[in-house]
């Protein structure tokens, strides 16, 4: 007689013992005739079956349908009805433990179960002994609900997994800007610095303009003056043939020339802060249509105090159409390959080749170095969470990573290939047009293949 099976660890389950119901065991002398009586009492409405029990053990079950069998047939009930119930009852029916998970015991009657639907089940204690009865739409509903709450909570996990998600990306972003802020800092401070000399050199000279002005103006006042003396009137006309016309000339000429540098300081100032700004920004869901190649010049900027003096950077740019996609996103992506190209290559003879190019169907952008290359083993973990090659505390794992997420949430890929003693490249390629709406999916690839 098969039972359902229990968990050890586990206690009673009060999901089964919520579903028993308190019904009177039916003896095994009982006649069958009595027995079918009992299902008209109201107690035992919603039962499909009697449990037979003798000395606190279950023998069978004795249901409806096996009743109506025997009364259905000609001189059914004189010939059977005065038998012991034994004689037709159910030798195997369903025993389920009070301790059974309900999930388990679903899963036991599941498989157990008659067609059409003939039979409830019976609850034991955990050493056999009957307790009472269960019925198998109350077992089922009880799992709906289970489910129907599993699923409540599943959905509030998955919203948290998403804002988990969300945040991650963004500390992984600044993380990457983070190792930049003082390369740009520096790249500020170098147009800022020859702006203020500017500014400076340009107040000198607007002093001697300055000068120049006041003897013309004393000069103008002599002139009108009724009382004018020639001797002052000759001594201010001396004064001012000591500032020539070509002196003042030259002034005018160098405050422009230092008014364009200025202007041209002030605009490496705004495309920097811009390029921050654009890097840092939390609207990763904004979507627009965009150049990868600007991607790439904004990004090789923020990038520039990392290569600059150390890595050659060779540009093979071709003219691309734009695509939709979401220009923070991207820029991550390629300000993580862009840095890890740079951490590859040796400190002298370091190079990287950006390259983009287009088809039909997609757009790409590769960054290729002619670093030391990567190894097989890593290369087929290349984008699993938290791998990492780099010392403890110089590298999260995340960031390529969440760079292959990015280009599958836009519909694109990221693959990678690499030699040991030659190099690596990795390409980012998006579709021409755009199959999926960009955002930040809220799992990390299992098995990428790296190709």
């Amino acid at each position: 007689m098969a039972t359902a099976p229990t968990t050890t660890e586990a206690p009673i389950a009060p999901d089964i013992a919520a579903l028993r119901l308190d019904v009177a065991p039916t003896l095994a002398g009982t006649r069958v005739n009595d027995a079918a009586d009992l299902f008209l009492l109201p107690a035992y409405a919603k039962l499909l079956c009697l449990p037979v029990v003798a000395d606190g053990r279950v023998l069978g079950t004795l249901s409806r349908h096996a009743l109506n069998n025997v009364f259905l047939r000609r001189f059914g009930r004189e010939l059977i009805g005065g038998k012991p119930v034994t004689a037709i009852f159910n030798d195997r029916p369903l025993i389920v433990r009070i301790d059974t998970p309900l999930e388990v015991a679903v899963a036991y009657v599941s498989q157990h179960i008659g067609t059409p639907l003939t039979e409830d089940f019976v609850i034991v204690d955990q050493n056999d002994r009957y307790l009472g009865m269960g019925v198998v739409l109350d077992l089922l509903a009880a799992l709906r609900a289970r489910v129907e709450q599993g699923a409540v909570k599943l959905a509030g996990a998955y919203g948290q997994l998403k804002r988990s998600q969300s945040a991650l990306v963004q500390s992984e972003k600044m993380a990457s800007l983070g190792q930049m802020v003082a390369g740009v800092a520096h790249e500020i401070n170098t147009p800022l610095g020859y702006v203020r000399n500017n500014v400076e050199m340009m107040r000198g000279l607007f002093d001697e303009l300055r000068h120049s002005l006041q003897e013309y103006q004393a000069l103008g006042r002599l002139l009108v003056s009724e009382t004018v003396d020639e001797a002052a009137l000759g001594a201010q006309l001396a004064r001012i043939e000591g500032v020539s016309a070509e002196d003042e000339a030259a002034l005018l000429d160098d405050a422009a020339a230092m008014f364009d540098d200025t202007l041209f300081g002030v605009d490496q100032i705004r495309d920097l802060v811009v390029n921050l700004r654009n890097f840092s920004r939390l609207d990763q869901a904004r979507v627009t249509e965009v150049s990868l190649n600007d991607c790439v010049e904004q990004t090789l900027m923020i990038a520039n105090n990392v290569l600059k003096n150390r890595v050659e950077i060779v540009r093979r740019l071709a003219d691309l159409p734009a695509v939709e996609c979401s220009p923070s996103q991207i820029n991550q992506v390629l300000l993580n390959l862009i840095t890890n190209a740079a951490q590859a290559v040796a400190e002298q003879g370091g190079k990287i080749l950006v390259k983009s190019e287009a088809d039909n169907d997609w757009v790409r952008v590769s960054v290729q170095d002619n670093g030391a290359g990567i190894p097989p083993e890593h290369l087929k973990k290349i984008f699993d969470p938290f791998f990492t090659t780099k010392p403890v505390g110089q590298g999260t794992g995340l960031g390529l990573s969440i760079s292959y997420q990015i280009a599958e949430a836009h519909g694109g890929r990221l693959d990678v290939v690499s030699r040991l003693g030659i190099g690596t490249r990795f390409m980012l390629s998006l579709p021409r047009r755009s199959r999926a709406q960009p955002e930040v999916v809220t799992h990390a690839p299992q098995g990428a293949v790296a190709a």
